[in-house]
């Protein structure tokens, strides 16, 4: 394989500096001015993780955290303390959070069914907010964190970090250039095994207000492995593989085609090796009509030995001339014809934190940052489309301009998930 030739050197080389310039500015602005205030919604894994990048960015203050586990809360108010010398202060409500006085940023991390009333209530307390993908537990709270987003006027990142890595970008500028050709067909794909928790029902850890957890979606028996961390694959919650790690590369496929949501989508699968265990599938096909290509996304997450496990974990790129496949830290050309060689670009950059720091600049700057609002929620609708195909064993017709499925009832009523009382839908359409 031909590791690099000097045309795409000079074109990774200006794309990391381009890559870098991000948090050059961050810490530029951060340096000349005041530390803004922040807080933390969820801070189990994944708000702990973009809290350090912010630390490490520059520039902020980690004032509260917020979590209904008090022993979440308890050991990342140690861990923030040792980072930054002061320590946060600790709520378990999130609205109270949000009262804190000088409070400027809200991440919010915690799972996507309880996205949408702390996204908005955090709008309504005039802050700046980075937030976790999915944007949003259904179709429905989407458009109407979309409308709060829009009318409040303040800045707001979704969390798809792979738009600042510098394999994605690159590729992208070496597709849209036409060098591949047209591009016919995509395919992604994450192929893993996935580390299941005892799926026994149980009483919850004494830390851990189970009912609150739980919140707005539907009051289900605890275990281990529809709680902390696990939920990704519990239906009530974090609807599965497509939705939580899959979302990443849909989000990245649309960005580098230009392309909305789809015209149809198809889906099937099923829970064949972890029967009983979860309740989202194990294995699962969905296939996506877009306006310039067909895009099909496939999944295992139960250990099967695979023949290419470079490739587990990427995107395809079918073009007239020429293949290309982009992952993380590594793209690659794969020419027509015999005997070519693979044209192999690796490159390594720290998307999280770059992420982190587009966000941050643009709160200084206060212009809107890399992966607005909008463009987050056609990615979470696109997954969740393919999940209610999937759920409804229908072929889904969407009508992005109405925002309806069409010439379907029952797919139609999978768009808005009623709220368990007392919390209300914000969805008023």
């Amino acid at each position: 394989m031909e590791k690099i030739n000097r045309r795409t050197f000079l074109s990774t080389a200006a794309g990391a500096v381009a890559l870098t310039s991000i948090i050059g500015r961050a810490a530029g602005s951060a340096a000349e001015g005041r530390k803004l205030k922040l807080g933390v919604i969820g801070c189990g894994w994944y708000g702990m993780v973009d809290a350090q990048a912010a630390l490490k960015v520059g520039g902020v203050e980690v004032i509260g955290l917020c979590d209904v586990d008090s022993e979440h809360l308890a050991k990342s108010a140690v861990e923030i303390e040792k980072l930054q010398g002061t320590r946060p202060q600790t709520f378990k409500l999130y609205e109270d959070l949000l009262k804190m006085p000088g409070l400027e940023i809200v991440i919010i991390a915690t799972p996507p069914h309880w996205h949408a009333l702390q996204f908005i209530a955090a709008l309504e307390r005039g802050l700046d907010i980075y937030c976790e993908k999915p944007l949003a537990y259904d179709i429905r709270e989407g458009r109407a964190m979309v409308d709060a987003a829009k009318k409040s006027g303040r800045i707001v990142q979704i969390g798809f970090q792979r738009r600042q890595a510098a394999a994605v970008v690159e590729a992208r500028k070496y597709l849209q250039e036409g060098n591949a050709g047209r591009i016919v067909c995509a395919e992604a794909q994450i192929h893993y095994t996935a580390g299941l928790k005892d799926p026994t029902p149980q009483a919850p850890p004494l830390s851990l207000d189970w009912d609150l957890w739980c919140g707005p979606g539907p009051k289900i028996s605890y275990s281990p492995q529809v709680g902390h961390f696990a939920w990704r694959v519990e239906k009530t919650s974090g609807q599965g593989h497509l939705v939580d790690w899959g979302i990443h590369l849909v989000d990245a496929t649309r960005w580098i085609l230009g392309e909305t949501t789809p015209r149809t989508v198809t889906a099937a699968g099923g829970i064949y090796y972890f029967k009983d265990k979860i309740t989202t599938p194990d294995v699962l096909t969905a296939h996506f009509e877009f306006e310039k290509c067909p895009f099909t996304w496939r999944h295992r997450i139960w250990g099967a030995t695979e023949y290419s496990p470079e490739v587990s974990n990427g995107i395809f790129f079918y073009g007239e001339k020429e293949t290309v496949f982009v992952t993380d830290n590594k793209w690659i050309v794969i020419p027509k014809g015999k005997g070519k060689e693979h044209k192999v670009n690796e490159t390594k950059s720290d998307a999280g934190k770059l992420h982190m720091a587009d966000f941050l600049d643009a709160v200084r700057s206060r212009k809107q940052p890399s992966c607005q609002i909008e463009d987050a929620y056609q990615s979470t609708a696109t997954v969740k489309l393919a999940m209610i195909a999937y759920d409804t064993g229908a072929k889904i017709a969407w009508d992005a301009a109405s925002e309806q499925i069409v010439g379907n009832t029952a797919a139609g009523g999978l768009l808005k998930r009623d709220y368990r009382a007392p919390w209300r839908h914000p969805w008023r359409g």
